[in-house]
C-alpha cells in the first residue's frame, strides 16, 4: 500500500505519540486548527475514570468552533468533558494549564488553518516563545511534537528558528530529531523533542 505525504506524516506522528502518551495523561494541542489532532489526543488520554485531559488552543475562534464541532460528532459527552478549549496564542500555553498538572505531550501543527485565510499564519517569534513555555510545563519523559511547513511565506523562517531552538537544547536532558521527506523539499517537516 502506498502512503501519500499526508497519510505518512499522520502515521509517523500518531505512532510516536502513542509511545509517549498513556490513558489519564494531560496533553496540549497548541494549535487546534480543525480539531483532528485534538480528537486523536483525546482518544489517547481518555479513560474510564475521567482523569485524562486535553488543553486545546488556537488564536482563531473559527478553528475552535471547527474543533468543537468535530468533538460533538465523534466524542462522547463524557469524553468532551475532558477537553478545555481556549482562544489564545500558542505562546500562552502556561496560562491554560494549571500549575500542578504534569503535561505529557505538547503538539504543534504550524502554518495556517486548512481551509482558512492563508495570510493568518503562525509566526516564528511567538512559536519560539511557545516552545520555551512548552519546555517548562512538560513532564520528564514527555514530548514536544511539531509539524512545520516550509511551502508558504514565513514558513521557512519559522522552521529555521525551530531547528535552531531544538539544536540548542542540552543533550543531557533532551533528544531531538527531525523527519523530512528527502525528495519533496516543500513537504511538512516533523520535529520531535523528547525530554528525559
Amino acid at each position: 500500500m502506498y502512503l501519500g505525504e499526508k497519510k505518512l506524516l499522520k502515521l509517523l506522528t500518531s505512532s510516536v505519540w502513542k509511545q509517549v502518551v498513556q490513558k489519564g495523561d494531560a496533553v496540549v494541542d497548541a494549535t487546534c486548527g480543525n480539531g483532528y489532532d485534538t480528537l486523536a489526543l483525546l482518544r489517547m488520554v481518555a479513560d474510564s475514570t475521567g482523569r485524562g485531559r486535553v488543553y486545546g488552543m488556537d488564536v482563531q475562534k473559527i478553528a475552535l468552533e471547527s474543533t468543537s464541532s468535530l468533538l460533538d460528532q465523534f466524542a462522547s459527552p463524557d469524553e468532551k468533558e475532558l477537553v478545555e478549549l481556549f482562544v489564545m496564542c500558542h505562546s500562552q500555553i502556561e496560562d491554560i494549564v494549571p500549575n500542578d498538572v504534569a503535561v505529557r505531550l505538547v503538539a504543534f501543527n504550524l502554518g495556517y488553518l486548512p481551509g482558512g485565510d492563508k495570510k493568518l499564519i503562525t509566526r516564528s517569534e511567538t512559536t519560539v516563545l511557545a516552545l520555551e513555555a512548552a519546555k517548562r510545563i512538560l513532564a520528564p519523559g514527555g514530548l514536544i511534537s511539531i509539524v512545520t511547513y516550509v511551502g508558504h511565506p514565513g514558513g521557512r523562517e519559522e522552521f529555521e528558528k525551530i531547528e535552531g531552538f531544538a539544536s540548542g537544547l542540552p543533550v543531557e536532558s533532551w533528544n531531538c530529531c527531525k523527519l523530512q521527506l528527502l525528495n519533496r523539499p516543500l513537504a511538512p517537516i516533523l520535529i520531535f523533542l523528547f525530554k528525559r
